[in-house]
């Protein structure tokens, strides 16, 4: 019967690399249904089989939960067979976290930690250790119980120094990286150290092992493009964007062995050294062996389904990103959805500099992405999260946010260049999107109504804006994003003269502004606070914080929309002190900047103020010529407000989320 199996196994294989699944894994569940016994064993490794087909093809994820779960009841009645016993609890936490039950998946990667242990320094079973420390810190992180997950990933990162794997050190720096960017404010200083760290283990690593580790030098790079553009490095954070492009830019270059190929044979090669060892006892020599002829398994079906896969495709193996070595093989994102995040990255770099056309067709790019992988996924406008079978929400949601990011981009830029009428299309498929998927984009609230106050400023509806970014407040546990929203709305109390409620805002925000990561809360408030301290007649202080805050913004920031506005005040002040050659030169810079932005409203303050400096120069020709050039740019944006008006998506988005 075994010699049956072995056949039934080897058929199986055959069919899962001509890529027929049903028939491979209907092959396999002929041994389980068979009225003739096999051997226990037998039994749960075609078990283990057919949950890894089904996981890796299928999205059949109670099948395999139900193989996996009887293969353990077997287990517990074989002494021994520890690696099988491993993959069992590995599998059956993939399973538990694709239906969402995290409680069992802790459970099952304890008992799976507790077992690797506990069978010996062998480095298959710390190579286990260190698969269910990460699976374990994931579930930890999806919890929010981010202390927890940081001390397994340490525990992790020490089991892997223990086996002498440099890039599986790499995988939980990284991972603790990760975790602290999703803490940054609570301390910053961390963050650096582990982003050193991480730099410092990746130099370590020997140079061919860095080549097949693709998925983790992406993953680096990932993390390292966002800590530069949280600290505003925009630099820095391109050259890293720069990196990933040409890192997954080579799908058709010739294929180079995997790291789990790579893995694969660096433990074949340890297992054939510990069998020679002549101290062994049979039982021990018996289960080494049957490690041995899995690992042999599994790097010959790797070899096979990657040639398969070639051929088919004429090219090298794309669509997987995995982290480090089989067990550890899997990806910290899909590839696909990695694809869309560096679209959003290079959007994120060259949105500030005012490179609108470059900017648009990377966030074209990714949103044309997103539609397909969501395709894929099934997911088409009449589909909201509750059609969602539950081992999909994770992944669509991962596509959603991004989609809605780049909309968030979107926007802005349309918002910036004055063309409402696109930015109201935008915020309205926005709004769509969050209404059928509320759930799972419930974190997303707080940038909806941070939008829709933008929105609501550009009209004029500054009442409607103030409490849109309240809301944006008091939906976000971000203290920046906090920041943002008080800046935001004491600008809109600013417009309507109500400079009390204005300062009340800006203070607190202003006293603190040091304490905040990078420079974009501290140049926004400094902007908010100077035209403030302006209107109340205190110009010298005024002067001092725009000064300040403009040179920040030139240096570190580079956001020309700003630099405008900040040139157009102190230009104003100019004015007002009667320093007219410096005004002059000033607003001109000013409305240069507004110019290729395409910004209306700020070209309109620059204009009325240099009305006002002809006037005091005494020039009257170019006095009456701007104020002409003046009336012609007032009329465009009034039409550009009165066809927004006049649309049917201005009052719900003006009133959305309010009453």
């Amino acid at each position: 019967m075994e010699t049956v199996a072995e056949g039934l196994w080897s058929l199986a294989d055959r069919w899962e690399e001509e890529g027929r699944v049903g028939q491979a894994v209907k092959c396999l569940e002929a041994i389980c249904q068979s009225h003739v016994s096999f051997l226990p064993i037998t039994d749960v490794k075609t078990r283990l089989r057919i949950a890894s087909l089904l996981l890796r093809h299928t999205d059949n994820v109670s099948h395999a939960k139900s193989h996996l779960e009887r293969a353990q009841l077997l287990l517990k009645q074989i002494p021994a067979c520890y690696e099988l016993k491993c993959r069992a609890y590995s599998l059956l936490s993939r399973c538990y976290n694709l239906l969402g039950t995290i409680q069992s998946q802790k459970q099952t990667l304890r008992k799976g930690l507790d077992l690797a242990m506990s069978v010996g320094d062998g480095r298959s079973f710390l190579l286990w250790a260190c698969n269910f420390n990460l699976q374990l810190a994931n579930a930890l992180t999806t919890e929010g119980d981010y202390q927890t997950a940081i001390a397994v990933l340490e525990s992790g990162l020490q089991t892997a120094e223990q086996a002498y794997l440099p890039d599986l050190q790499m995988v939980f720096a990284t991972s603790v990286l990760h975790v602290n960017l999703m803490q940054w404010e609570e301390d910053a200083g961390i963050v650096e150290q582990n982003m050193s760290r991480c730099e410092t283990l990746w130099n370590m690593m020997p140079v061919d092992q860095r080549h097949v580790c693709k998925g983790l030098y992406v993953y680096k790079l990932l993390l390292q493009a966002f800590f530069s553009l949280r600290t505003c490095d925009y630099k820095e954070a391109t050259y890293h964007v720069a990196s990933l492009d040409t890192a997954l830019a080579d799908d058709t270059e010739p294929p180079t062995p995997t790291s789990e190929q790579y893995y694969l044979q660096q433990q074949l090669n340890y297992l054939e050294e510990q069998m020679k060892q002549a101290s062994l006892s049979p039982v021990v020599l018996s289960d080494l062996h049957d490690q041995y002829l899995m690992v042999q398994r599994q790097l010959n079906q790797c070899a096979q389904q990657r040639q398969y896969k070639a051929n088919q495709l004429g090219l090298s193996e794309v669509g997987k990103l995995p982290l480090g070595p089989a067990p550890l093989d899997e990806e910290w994102l899909p590839r696909g959805a990695v694809l869309v995040l560096v679209d959003l990255l290079g959007a994120l770099c060259l949105r500030p500099k005012g490179m609108f056309k470059e900017c648009s067709k990377r966030i074209d790019s990714g949103l044309s992405r997103v539609d397909e992988e969501l395709n894929k996924l099934g997911v088409t406008v009449d589909i909201a999260e509750g059609d969602l079978q539950h081992w999909a929400i994770w992944i669509v949601g991962i596509y959603l946010v991004l989609w809605l990011q780049l909309l968030e981009n979107k926007a802005i830029i349309d918002l910036t260049q004055t063309d409402i009428l696109a930015t109201q299309e935008t915020l309205v498929q926005i709004l769509e999107c969050h209404g059928r998927f509320s759930t799972m984009l419930q974190g997303f609230q707080s940038n909806i109504h941070m939008l829709l106050g933008h929105y609501s400023h550009t009209m004029g509806c500054y009442q409607e804006a103030v409490l849109h970014f309240g809301k944006a407040f008091k939906m976000t546990g971000s203290k920046g994003m906090q920041a943002m929203s008080q800046v935001n709305a004491a600008l809109s109390y600013i417009c309507v003269g109500d400079l009390s409620q204005a300062l009340d805002l800006i203070a607190p925000v202003y006293k603190n502004m040091d304490s905040y990561v990078g420079v974009r809360e501290k140049t926004s408030v400094l902007f908010a606070s100077g035209l403030l301290q302006m209107k109340q007649n205190n110009l010298q202080e005024a002067r001092t914080r725009l000064a300040t805050g403009l040179t920040l913004t030139h240096k570190q920031l580079g956001n020309h929309q700003l630099l405008s506005q900040y040139l157009t005040v102190l230009g104003s002040m100019a004015t007002t002190m009667h320093d007219t050659g410096q005004a002059r030169d000033i607003l001109k810079s000013s409305f240069t900047l507004a110019k290729a932005l395409h910004d209306l409203p700020t070209q309109l303050g620059v204009l009325s103020e240099l009305t006002v400096l002809f006037q005091e120069l005494g020039e009257t020709s170019k006095q009456l010529e701007n104020a002409e050039y003046e009336a012609r740019k007032t009329e465009e944006l009034k039409r550009c407000i009165g066809a927004a008006r006049d649309s049917k998506h201005h009052t719900r988005l003006i009133q959305y989320g309010l009453s």
